[in-house]
């Protein structure tokens, strides 16, 4: 077994708090890269391809570039969890932050859509490599069960303050663009924001020497090897196929709906009049409302989490609900005005991104050490980022079909479609995700 009774929960020392505040900065900088796409992905692709927003060309693009780089994070998430069961938490954590942060940046100079495309995969890479070490490393270094779950819910909860400042980056430089240094020959607002992602390689540079290895992992390693195929016999099969399904659920309305909503804005009827600067800002307005609440979604799945001990009715709370507002702030927001659209994403960002935090305080529980890393791998790179992530591609596509009623429109009711698919095939298949032990011990 992977669990055993867990003692009483003790405070928090100061390496402690170290260990927190860099796991903090890592889910901060996770979310931060990813939601530049959504922010940046118009801009880019109207100077990049010289395509109109809307147009055949353009949704192409537009779906490939957010399903192509999840599918690469998915193989290669795969692969980075077995590294992590391999090699160890805290060297698997340091590259990958290294390697998406370094992606970022290199994306900021690039001059096709292909080459935005390749360093958008790469960094989309790392970020998958780093959630799992990340989770695996705290869940190891924090066994007491609930201390465990206060710190996994609530240095997650830094993840959705990642998708704030992103988007206040981005509304600041929308701003400040023509008196920043040119890049590219030109001072395009989605370069700048593409840049910042270099931030996160800095601190890290500093602390990487005060960062232990888990003490589990290295009582484990001479052990026992993990491997994929384990995760398929009869004691972790269920667990692990409708973990995978539920993740991919989860990720599949926050890249089917939630991520698409930044190309919606410009096209609502109160924005599409205003000058270029003005839809930018009101596009960055709204992104901020949902990231505002994906962190009120976070922290209240924290706080649920210690008294909720049913796994499976704490997912409920959110899946169902998510379910049946999804929908209809997407089918109706054409008809209102952005005002409507940024009240509904909040709502929508509490619902959908409290079940992300989910997942990183559910996985870690039932997988044992020498299978944790491929066991959260699994779940949330071939479950999530490849099988999940293709709701992008397909409201992307659905749009298309809709388009005689103009590009935001179109893409809002394939929003709507989309996010009403997934959210059924999750609620449904919540009633079999397996309970684990609520005072168990990682060990």
């Amino acid at each position: 077994m992977s669990e055993t009774p867990a003692s009483t929960p003790s405070r928090l020392s100061g390496r402690q708090w170290l260990f927190c505040a860099i796991a903090a900065l890592a889910f901060f900088f996770d979310i931060y890269e990813l939601l530049m796409l959504p922010l940046v992905v118009r801009p880019a692709l109207a100077e990049l391809l010289g395509a109109a927003p809307g147009s055949p060309l353009f949704n192409r693009w537009t779906g490939l570039l957010f399903y192509l780089p999840a599918v690469c994070g998915g193989v290669f998430g795969l692969l980075g969890g077995y590294l992590t069961d391999r090699f160890g938490r805290r060297r698997v954590l340091v590259w990958s932050i290294l390697l998406y942060a370094g992606s970022a940046f290199g994306a900021a100079f690039a001059t096709s859509a292909s080459a935005l495309l390749l360093l958008r995969c790469t960094t989309f890479v790392g970020v998958c490599v780093e959630f799992v070490a990340g989770v695996a490393w705290l869940a190891e270094l924090f066994p007491e069960p609930r201390l465990r779950e206060k710190v996994l819910g609530y240095t997650q909860a830094f993840s959705s303050l990642g998708g704030l400042a992103v988007s206040a980056v981005y509304g600041l430089v929308v701003k400040l663009g023509p008196s920043l240094p040119e890049i590219a020959g030109g001072h395009q607002a989605w370069r700048y924001t593409l840049i910042s992602g270099l931030i996160p390689a800095l601190p890290l540079l500093l602390v990487r020497p005060w960062l232990p290895e888990s003490p589990l992992w290295q009582q484990e390693r001479q052990r026992t090897r993990p491997s994929l195929g384990e995760l398929f016999t009869p004691g972790l099969l269920r667990t692990t196929l409708v973990a995978a399904l539920l993740t991919a659920v989860s990720y599949g309305l926050a890249f089917g709906a939630l991520q698409q909503t930044p190309r919606i804005v410009p096209g609502l009827a109160d924005v599409k009049d205003l000058t270029p600067q003005a839809r930018e800002f009101a596009v960055s307005r709204v992104q901020m409302a949902q990231e505002v609440g994906g962190l009120v979604g976070r922290t209240l799945l924290a706080a649920l989490a210690l008294v909720v001990v049913s796994r499976r009715r704490l997912l409920q709370i959110f899946l169902v609900p998510a379910t049946l507002v999804l929908p209809l702030i997407y089918w109706l927001a054409p008809g209102q005005g952005w005002g409507f659209l940024a009240a509904g994403v909040f709502a929508g960002g509490l619902l959908t991104i409290g079940q992300h935090s989910f997942w990183g305080n559910y996985l870690p529980r039932v997988y044992p050490t020498h299978l944790r890393g491929t066991g959260e791998s699994f779940a949330a790179n071939v479950g999530g980022r490849m099988i999940g992530t293709a709701a992008a591609l397909a409201s992307t596509q659905l749009a298309s079909a809709f388009s005689g009623a103009g590009p935001a429109v179109a893409l809002a009711h394939a929003c709507a479609l989309v996010a009403l698919g997934v959210g059924l095939v999750g609620i449904v298949a919540s009633f079999w995700l397996p309970e684990p032990d609520p005072l168990a011990k990682t060990e």
